[in-house]
């Protein structure tokens, strides 16, 4: 198309799939970046969304096809934006490309299961293992294995990995741990900048058990236990021996709207919370799952969702603020203390496991954005850019549906900036 513009989308999130396919079919050629090896980010490790309870692979596919079926979209994984200069209509970007370390020509790309190392499952936030060889889960784009070069280096001249690395080539899969990075140059008249977020780290928490003690987990690591295609597939089981778990503790705010860490409400932790508590429910319908809160935020068209949530007599809100987890050191349970805000008493109280509802910190909060005219809030939200446009979570916290909203309205600015050049 002559004159057709050039958008840099960085980030292969949710929001950054909507800026790309929104960009791509208002007519703009999109260069899509994203550092993991797969499309899709957080919201692909969910086990459902928010308020209609569906698995986010619905959402996700739709987007993965408008992709494949889309030239004007290219797709570069394992990659990384290292500098962008200029300015709006006219860009250079350096794009570093990490190798997979692996090719495979079956065009089945099934999870390699005779690899003799295994690695923490980042996809599951280490609650499980992985073959250092695999397809990253089952849904992948792009639908190829990654191999974690690291790792495999590290017994590269054992006769094990020689024999696994002969039966590979036998299936059609090149192992090729010599594979190097490359960077390649774009030119783009815009850029909107996608990079998503980060679960707050509970290691900072110390008065609340994680990491201390063995059934204390986050939110995040709440949707991994409970999705079909999790460590235990489904099974919402405690990690210290495998109990079916029966009573479940949520702490709301943990590490969020404070000083010493995050002093922000995250606006959306609430409803995830009480979504979780429905996964309990389902799985469990003997379970009672209560919910500590210091204010319980459903905001604006979520009141209903809260309304049906806490219909559940065996859902129990408890408006107290909690400061001290600890463990039974036989049981391994998990005994929780603080105060009932309402009642004026001191709670302690045991539960069979924990979760800590984490808040949501900006990618940018710690990896600035290389480029010119950037301005961050004080907890490293995206301001304002000229010709670089922040798209979703990058600007402040929100919902999957916000971030859609949000990304085509970044997708426009972009286009907008290519007016006229």
């Amino acid at each position: 198309m002559a004159g057709q513009k050039t958008v840099l989308v960085v980030g292969g999130g949710i929001s950054g799939i909507t800026a790309a396919v929104e960009a791509a079919e208002a007519g703009c050629k999109v260069i899509l970046v994203e550092r993991l090896p797969y499309l899709g980010g957080r919201v692909a490790q969910l086990n459902k969304y928010f308020p209609k309870l569906c698995p986010p692979t619905c959402g996700l596919e739709i987007n993965f096809r408008r992709i494949r079926r889309n030239p004007d979209i290219t797709v570069y994984t394992l990659a990384e934006v290292e500098r962008i200069a200029g300015k709006p209509g006219a860009y250079t970007a350096s794009i570093k490309i990490s190798p997979r370390y692996v090719e495979d020509h079956t065009a089945t790309s099934k999870c390699v299961e005779d690899c003799p190392v295994e690695i923490p499952n980042d996809f599951n936030y280490g609650m499980d293992k992985t073959k250092a060889v695999s397809l990253p889960y089952e849904m992948a784009y792009p639908m190829n294995l990654v191999a974690n070069g690291d790792a495999l280096n590290k017994v590269k001249d054992t006769p094990g990995f020689k024999s696994f690395v002969e039966s590979c080539t036998k299936k059609g899969i090149r192992i090729d741990l010599e594979a190097k990075a490359e960077t390649i140059d774009v030119e783009v008249d815009s850029v909107v900048w996608a990079t998503g977020w980060r679960p707050y780290d509970a290691t900072k928490l110390e008065k609340l058990g994680f990491g201390t003690c063995a059934n204390v987990i986050t939110n995040v690591m709440m949707e991994r236990l409970a999705a079909a295609n999790g460590p235990t597939r489904g099974e919402i089981v405690r990690p210290s021996d495998g109990k079916k778990v029966n009573n479940l503790a949520f702490v709301q705010c943990a590490g969020s709207r404070d000083r010493n860490h995050l002093p922000y409400c995250s606006s959306i932790c609430c409803l995830a919370s009480l979504k979780q508590a429905t996964y309990l429910r389902d799985y469990n319908p003997e379970a009672q799952a209560q919910i500590f809160y210091i204010d319980l935020r459903a905001h604006g068209r979520f009141e209903f969702f809260f309304d049906r949530v806490t219909k559940d007599d065996k859902i129990i809100l408890t408006k107290g603020k909690i400061v001290n987890v600890t463990e039974d050191p036989v049981t391994k349970d998990v005994i929780l203390e603080g105060e009932d805000i309402l009642s004026g008493q001191k709670i302690r109280r045991t539960f069979d496991m924990a979760v800590l509802a984490t808040g949501m910190q900006p990618n940018t909060s710690v990896e600035k954005i290389p480029g010119p005219g950037v301005t961050y809030d004080d907890f490293g939200f995206v301001v304002s850019a000229t010709g670089i446009h922040g798209a979703g979570v990058t600007k402040r916290p929100m919902d999957v549906g916000t971030c859609l909203q949000d990304a085509t309205g970044a997708a426009l600015k972009a286009l907008q900036d290519t007016v006229g050049r």
